[in-house]
């Protein structure tokens, strides 16, 4: 059979910027949260191939675990089943302004892989949840109650909140522990690290004035 390399490149265009940022900030979080990891991928508008004479199937990102998080310096120019003998886990589909069969034949498609969470988001929705996990169960997908949703086989949970992301405030996509606490993005991450810095000089500061008011030179203790 075909190998990655040798398979072509799906070219099919994102039709909404929210396809690649969503996903994209998904990414980003689980690269600092599982830093040490390196038995899983998630792939943002790569094809999946199933089939050596079929075209393959392109969620908007998808996550892998058990499998080796990089190749080699080239990376992945696709995920090839008969290669990697691991289906993922979690698929998502981020609807842009038309439906794209993400309720019919993506779902089918999906379920015969035997991908076990599927997850559709739709911002436009308004009396609907915007966010739908479906696990799959039996052979058929079952719509999952809840903000976030704990997804127990993979130790996260997937939610939505409003935030800000890429400079753009609106609602997001976020990963959460199993109490239903957000983890940070990188930008929150380095916020925190930049306060907890300048809590740490401000202390340091009180300290140097404490003693020098009990006559002790802090550059001259002797």
């Amino acid at each position: 059979m075909l190998s990655a390399e040798e398979l072509p490149d799906d070219e099919t265009p994102v039709d909404n910027e929210l396809q690649e940022l969503i996903p994209g900030l998904l990414k980003a979080i689980l690269l600092i949260f599982w830093a040490e990891r390196m038995d899983w991928f998630f792939g943002i508008d790569m094809g999946i191939y199933y089939h050596p004479d079929k075209p393959p199937i392109v969620p908007d990102d998808f996550l892998s675990l058990g499998v080796e998080r990089f190749y080699d310096e080239e990376l992945r120019p696709s995920y090839v089943l008969w290669d990697e003998n691991v289906v993922p886990i979690v698929v998502l589909e981020v609807v842009s302004q038309n439906y794209r069969q993400e309720y019919s034949t993506k779902s089918d498609e999906y379920a015969a892989l035997g991908v076990l969470y599927y997850v559709i988001y739709s911002s436009r929705r308004r009396r609907k949840p915007r966010l739908e996990v479906h696990k799959l169960v039996n052979g058929k997908y079952e719509l999952q109650e809840g903000n976030p949703i704990w997804l127990s086989e993979i130790g996260l949970g997937i939610g939505c909140d409003r935030g800000n992301y890429s400079g753009v405030t609106r609602e997001w996509l976020y990963w959460y522990d199993e109490q239903g606490k957000r983890y940070p993005t990188p930008q929150e991450q380095i916020k925190e690290a930049q306060k907890c810095a300048q809590a740490a000089k401000q202390r340091a500061q009180q300290l140097v004035e404490q003693l020098k008011a009990l006559g002790i030179d802090p550059d001259n203790p002797s």
